[in-house]
């Protein structure tokens, strides 16, 4: 999804989110990619019939109305749109004694592959919200001889899901058999310890959906004899696509696999994020004029067309997300939606959720 289907949706969730019938009389209807839309409105029609069944007038008018603005919007369409189509009808009013029956329709950011008809008393959401879930999912795992963290990277938020301690003693610093003895020891220790890490890593990514791949971390030796040895699953094995040399564990080290991993993450949010923002700060530092932030200042520069690069936190008000949105794309600027779950993210939400990287020099 681009920024625009990103806001649009998030938009029409929230405005059909607010929306409740006092009777089962909001009509939900997905029609999958490729399906032939006369029998859509056929089925509606169908349904229209049905409805006049209904013992109270008032859902029953309802019902069919809605049935009525969704087959006239539906006409409107030559054919189904490549993605498929959303539509949903019902009275938006929240006063008792009045109805206002409307209709609202988007296709989606990816095919439908199912068909539904509901009529309920709140619209059915799931599969949009589903759509703007980040599918791919990225396991972490990070450990040293002392304690080992399991995380998953989804989007741009990064998470610990487990972590173990190792018990694993120092070594010994005198001689003989005692130090042999104690050198077999904190081996069989360590393979527990390892043990232990891969149980937990098998249990959070085995049935994990939608991952894309797992990230290693900690120093040499120990990540290598973690996996090249038989404690994680030969199938996460596979999903393995990068080992990083690492100083934390913890949440510093979950963070600094992540940093590490920048070149394999190339493509997701969180890297394009950390990039854009770093590059806003870079040039604060180096170049403070051909920067703006705050509300004040970022509006001025758009208005006199020296945007070159928006950001913006996506905690600000839906409709000047939209409106800045499209102003910038207007002027030709790049916006970046700026996701506030991550340090950078709580970086430009401290400057007031409003920062731009300038074409030229302002001050």
């Amino acid at each position: 999804m681009d920024i625009k289907q990103k806001l649009a949706m998030r938009k029409l969730i929230k405005k059909l989110e607010s929306i409740r019938g006092r009777h089962t009389e909001l009509v939900s209807v997905y029609i999958p990619a490729g399906y032939d839309m006369i029998k859509i409105i056929q089925h509606l029609q169908q349904e229209q019939g049905t409805a006049s069944n209904i013992k109270d007038a008032n859902t029953r008018n309802n019902v069919i109305d809605s049935l009525e603005r969704m087959i006239r919007h539906l006409r409107l369409y030559k054919q189904t749109p490549p993605n498929g189509l959303a539509v949903f009808s019902g009275n938006a009013s929240d006063h008792p004694s009045k109805v206002v029956i409307e209709v609202w329709s988007i296709e989606p950011p990816e095919p439908l592959n199912f068909r539904l008809y509901r009529c309920d008393q709140t619209f059915m959401l799931d599969p949009l919200k589903e759509m703007m879930e980040h599918k791919h999912v990225y396991g972490l795992i990070v450990l040293d001889r002392r304690d080992a963290s399991i995380g998953v990277l989804k989007g741009n938020v990064i998470k610990e899901i487990a972590s173990t301690a190792s018990n694993v003693p120092g070594k010994a610093k005198t001689g003989g058999q005692s130090a042999m003895r104690y050198a077999r020891i904190r081996l069989e220790m360590k393979k527990e310890f390892f043990k232990r890490v891969g149980e937990l890593a098998n249990q959070a990514f085995l049935t994990m959906k939608d991952l894309k791949g797992i990230l290693v971390g900690g120093p040499v030796p120990t990540k290598d004899e973690f996996v090249d040895g038989d404690y994680l699953n030969n199938e996460l094995k596979k999903k393995i696509v990068a080992m990083q040399d690492l100083s934390y564990t913890g949440d510093f080290g979950l963070q600094e696999l992540v940093d590490k991993s920048k070149e394999v993450l190339a493509k997701e949010d969180i890297t394009k994020e950390k990039k854009v923002v770093n590059e806003f700060f870079e040039v604060l530092r180096k170049e403070p004029g051909r920067v703006a932030y705050g509300k004040a200042e970022v509006n001025t520069a758009l208005e006199m067309g020296a945007v070159d690069k928006l950001l913006l936190s996506e905690n600000l008000p839906e409709e000047e997300l939209e409106e800045l949105q499209e102003k910038g794309e207007k002027l030709g600027a790049e916006v970046h939606i700026i996701s506030i779950d991550t340090m950078e993210g709580g970086q430009i939400k401290g400057l007031g959720g409003y920062a731009a990287i300038l074409r030229y020099s302002l001050k």
